[in-house]
């Protein structure tokens, strides 16, 4: 793993910042977590990649409050002139 930023996935709403930290406290320090409210979804940083890995071999596909966690490395956030653009389908321009 190249970087120490994890996204975790399949989160009931209801998961606060504070659950998760500790739940990936048991598998290194955790420098930060943000659970992105009403989305499902989180991303938690380790302290270092070995860490991040360590973390997403022991807790993806566990139960954590009645659901499997998806745990994966973050990808970059995408540069925000590609989400502004177009996807594709027809044009609504007349």
């Amino acid at each position: 793993m190249q970087g120490s930023r994890l996204y975790v996935g399949n989160l009931r709403y209801t998961v606060t910042n504070e659950q998760l930290q500790q739940l990936f406290a048991e598998y290194g320090q955790v420098k930060s977590v943000n659970v992105i409210e009403g989305k499902g979804f989180g991303f938690v940083e380790m302290s270092t990649p070995e860490e991040a890995q360590k973390a997403k071999d022991a807790l993806d596909g566990k139960e954590f409050n009645d659901r499997n966690l998806k745990v994966d490395e973050a990808k970059p956030p995408r540069d925000r002139q590609d989400r502004d653009r177009p996807r594709g389908g027809p044009s609504r321009r007349s």
